[in-house]
Formats: structure tokens, C-alpha cells, sequence
């Protein structure tokens, strides 16, 4: 699949037809890749043996992080969890067509802004081989094309995954060609930022590194995040077992993800008897701790923190002790990346001034930084988390794929009646 410019153009044909199909067909075609999924399961597997055996030999020489070799894993659990994330989304309201308001702006002239789909997504994401099932999921039941393109620790598992998919495509009948795309190379993706007459939208699921070169060779609007930055403060009001339990859970539940915590902020009027319990339950549960010069103090043994911003997607954490709640939302807004966020308190003017200042896409209360995900949500799957402030924001689930138009109603109507004074808006919502 060299040429690119034809994919993308016979996508962006494909999407016009996809964008008007019925619910049923698309739930048809859903249906027809989850059986297709089930029945092949062992071929995906077989796939995903041959890429694990060579990415085992690329950390062993150093070439590929642990943390990426984690996510590279597609078992029958994580086939059979890619399968229930598309019953997930079968289940789910159709996303387009649905009429957001009604206005009549003068009498017989009636306006509708209804929701339709973006047309054609380019997707690049690095390592797990269940985002393909998940997006393409994602895509058909939100009326979008896509084009896909996997890092090459997963090519084997990939293609399986993606000849499932168009082989389950091709027998539902209704259903258009072209509308799932799978890309290889580094050339390809070089080849699909300049597409921007047939691609509306760029989603990168990577590494700080592949977002920010996507964001800089692309004319076309790109959602994401480029790091996965995120805080717990511990308030001087907090529950020491719920701070403890929440902590874990952010960064051991899975330690790579990009909603893992990262910094952990303490109040300094519960640091002398809180922190030593923190530091003792994370070197129990195999978590690296760094600090400032003050935690340093008040604990032994603690590494430095060299860099505030800084993402280290394994079992390892920064803690800084603040004086206030005002201190640790500077801190969060100046070094975070606007993706997820927590305070850990029983205070309500602490916790109100804290969700309502920190300026990102999760903001929480008492929760593990963890729940920021689009099937947790609620929302089936995702194609990603946007750091983004326009269109967007958090877990992009069918909602985000879609944006909306205008439509008009008339019967001969002009807008000279209305200069002159013959007819008079109305502007009343139906």
C-alpha cells in the first residue's frame, strides 16, 4: 500500500457513503468483526508470539524499553477484551444525525444543527495491537474512515488483526470499501501528513517525541496529548488509606499508560506523618521515589527529582511537599501536560478551588488518575486522549468523532426581506 494519496482519496470517498449508512448496517458490520475476532483468535495470538519473540531480542540489546514491551502483549484475555470493547460500542446511541437544536428564525424558515461524522481520520499509534480493533470500531459506528498506521513492534499482529477486520467488512453487505486502512512505513506516514485535502484529522498515540513530529509536519488539525503528566496532591485534610490507595492504584495498575501518576504533591502540614507512610508503601510495592530537597529531608534515601515535567511510564514517581492547595494547582498548571489531575481531600473549599482551578482535560476528587479512559467512561473504547481545548477533551469516544452542521429550511426565502423590513426574525427555539 505505496500510494498514499489514492488511499487517503478513496477514503475520503468511502466516509461520504459511510456517513449517511443506518445504525443496523453499521452494527451489522461490528457484529460481523467481533464473530470474525472470536473465530480467528488463534491466529492473532500466533501473530503476536512472532512480534513478542522479536521484541524480547530488541529490549534484551537495549533497543526497546520494557515499559513499551508491555504493551505489546495480545493474549486471548486482550483479544477477547478487544471483542467486548466493540459489543461496547455496538451498544451505544448512534453518534450522527441526532438534531442538536431546532430554531425557527422566521416563520417557514427553520434551521437544524445536526451532528454528523469529520470524514477521514489518520491515526498513528506506537505498540498495542487492540487499538486497530478498538478505533476501527470507533470509526464505522461514528461514520468515519480511517487510516491506521501500528509501530512496527506489532506489524505481524497487525496485519492479522486488520485482514480480520476487511475480510469481516467485505461480507456485510451495504457496507463500503475502503472505509478501514492500514498503513506500514515510516514513508507512509511522512506520505499521509500531507494529505490534508482527504484527511481531516490527525490522532497520534505515541511517545511525547511522535506527537510533537506530528504536530510539526502536518497542516492538518491534530488531536492528542504529547505527554501524560499527571498529578496527586494530598491535602492537609486528606484520608492517609485513601491517599495511599489512590496513589497505588494511579501508578501500579499500569505504570506505563499515560494516565499513570507521575508527581505526587503533600501538604506540608501532613508531610512529617504522612510521607514516610507514602515512601514506605511505595518501595513495598516496587515504586521508585524521588524528591525535593524537603522530602529528602524528612525521609532518607529518596533520589532527586531532575526534572518536574517529566513522564517516566514505569514504577517511578517525583514528590514535591507544597504549602497550600494554591501551590500545588500552580505547580500542576506550570509542569503538567493538561491531561489528569486528583486532589486527595476532605475539605470542600480545598476541593472546589481545586477542580475549578486546575486547568485540565480530568480533573478529580478522590479517584485514581487511572478512570481516564473511554471505556471507563462509558464511552465503548477511544481513539485517545485530547489535551486539546477546542472540539475535544479527555477520552475522544463516538462524540468526539463527530462534529455537526447546519441545515436550512426555506421556501424561497431571502435575506433583502429582512434588510428592508418586510419580514422580522423570530429566533425561537422548536
Amino acid at each position: 500500500m505505496s500510494d498514499i494519496k489514492t488511499v487517503a482519496k478513496n477514503a475520503k470517498n468511502a466516509s461520504i457513503i459511510l456517513s449517511s449508512l443506518s445504525c443496523e448496517i453499521k452494527n451489522a458490520a461490528l457484529k460481523n468483526i467481533a464473530d470474525a475476532l472470536k473465530k480467528n483468535t488463534n491466529s492473532v495470538i500466533e501473530a503476536n508470539e512472532k512480534d513478542l519473540t522479536a521484541a524480547k531480542v530488541a529490549v534484551d540489546e537495549g533497543k526497546l524499553s520494557k515499559s513499551v514491551f508491555n504493551r505489546l502483549k495480545a493474549d486471548e484475555n486482550k483479544i477477547n477484551s478487544m471483542i467486548d470493547g466493540i459489543y461496547d460500542v455496538m451498544k451505544l446511541d448512534d453518534p450522527v444525525n441526532k438534531v442538536e437544536f431546532t430554531r425557527e428564525l422566521a416563520d417557514g424558515l427553520i434551521l437544524k444543527k445536526v451532528t454528523c461524522p469529520i470524514g477521514v481520520i489518520g491515526v498513528i499509534f506506537e505498540a498495542r495491537p487492540d487499538v486497530l480493533a478498538q478505533i476501527s470500531a470507533l470509526a464505522i459506528k461514528s461514520g468515519n474512515a480511517v487510516l491506521l498506521k501500528g509501530g512496527k513492534e506489532t506489524v505481524n499482529t497487525n496485519s492479522v488483526i486488520y485482514k480480520i477486520i476487511v475480510d469481516a467488512l467485505d461480507k456485510t453487505e451495504g457496507f463500503p470499501k475502503n472505509v478501514i486502512n492500514l498503513l506500514f512505513s515510516h514513508e507512509d506516514v511522512a506520505q499521509m501528513l500531507s494529505e490534508d485535502k482527504s484527511i481531516d484529522l490527525i490522532i497520534p498515540r505515541g511517545s511525547n517525541k511522535l506527537v510533537k513530529y506530528i504536530q510539526e509536519n502536518t497542516k492538518i488539525p491534530v488531536l492528542g496529548h504529547a505527554s501524560g503528566i499527571c498529578h496527586i496532591y494530598a491535602d492537609e485534610t486528606a484520608d492517609f488509606d485513601k491517599a495511599l490507595t489512590v496513589i497505588e492504584d494511579s501508578k501500579c495498575q499500569y505504570p506505563a499508560a499515560c494516565n499513570s501518576v507521575e508527581t505526587v504533591l503533600v501538604n506540608k502540614n501532613i508531610a512529617e506523618k504522612f510521607l514516610p507512610l507514602f515512601v514506605s508503601k511505595m518501595t513495598e510495592v516496587g515504586v521508585i521515589v524521588n524528591g525535593d530537597e524537603e522530602a529528602r529531608n524528612i525521609v532518607d534515601g529518596l533520589g532527586e527529582v531532575q526534572e518536574w515535567a517529566h513522564e517516566y511510564g514505569e514504577k517511578e514517581l517525583s514528590v514535591k511537599i507544597v504549602s497550600s492547595v494554591e501551590e500545588a494547582v500552580d505547580h500542576i498548571n506550570e509542569f503538567g501536560s493538561g491531561h489528569t489531575d486528583c486532589i486527595v481531600s476532605e475539605n470542600t473549599n480545598s476541593v472546589n478551588y481545586f477542580m475549578a482551578r486546575v486547568d485540565s482535560a480530568g480533573v478529580y476528587h478522590n479517584a485514581s488518575t487511572r478512570f481516564a479512559d473511554g471505556y471507563r467512561y462509558g464511552f465503548g473504547a477511544e481513539v485517545g486522549i485530547s489535551t486539546n481545548k477546542t472540539h475535544a477533551r479527555g477520552p475522544v469516544g463516538l462524540e468526539g468523532l463527530t462534529i455537526y452542521k447546519y441545515q436550512l429550511e426555506g421556501h424561497g426565502d431571502i435575506v433583502s426581506d429582512f434588510c428592508s423590513g418586510k419580514r422580522k426574525f423570530t429566533h425561537k427555539n422548536i
